[in-house]
């Protein structure tokens, strides 16, 4: 029989967490747009030029499509956020960095009501080799699987290797080598690496 959906579910859904020098967007919006506007940096048409080739989206500039200048994440996982101060984000997703910074500005009671929006603006990985269109990509979700990954770089040429792709991901002290074989759709489910992180090599 035919294994059920259930079985092939990875255990640990791995959501992209913020680590050092990631760059981000945060934009805090309120029903009092003066008061918001503390909180934010300042948009740039530049940026916004930039942000629609990457993308793709092009055509006309609207509120949505701006890009504001963002905040690296520094060597001991902070931002320094306008107002707040030094804020701690490394280790956390960008739901839970949005939850923070909530929190903390209500906890200011400078702003009553914040909705607070982070999104990603340099994380990537790179994919190399026996694939149709090797480079480096964006990631412009939560979660990204190494089946993601590899649709994006047009999936593997006939030459390649199946059963030995290789993941490389920087950890905290050094790399680690992941060894993969797509044929194995049990060990690839099993792996850390089945969700791509920022930074990896395929």
């Amino acid at each position: 029989d035919a294994p059920h959906n259930a079985e092939l579910t990875p255990l640990k859904v791995d959501y992209i967490r913020l680590q050092p020098t990631d760059q981000i967007s945060i934009v805090v919006n309120s029903r009092d747009p003066q008061v918001a506007s503390m909180f934010n940096l300042p948009y740039y048409g530049k940026r916004l030029a930039e942000s629609q080739s990457l993308t793709g989206t092009g055509g006309n500039m609207s509120a949505n499509s701006q890009s504001i200048s963002g905040y690296t994440v520094d060597s001991h996982g902070d931002i320094d956020f306008p107002v707040l101060g030094k804020i701690h984000l490394a280790g956390l997703t960008r739901e839970e960095a949005e939850n923070s910074i909530e929190t903390l500005l209500i906890k200011s009671r400078q702003i009553k009501d914040p909705v607070v929006i982070v999104e990603f603006m340099n994380l990537g990985f790179s994919v190399l080799g026996e694939v149709s269109r090797p480079g480096r990509y964006k990631i412009d979700r939560d979660r990204f699987t190494l089946f993601d990954a590899l649709s994006l770089a047009g999936d593997l040429t006939i030459n390649g290797q199946r059963e030995d792709v290789a993941l490389v991901r920087h950890e905290v002290e050094h790399d680690v080598l992941y060894r993969l074989n797509l044929l194995d759709i049990e060990q690839i489910y099993a792996s850390p690496a089945f969700y791509v992180q920022q930074g990896d090599v395929i």
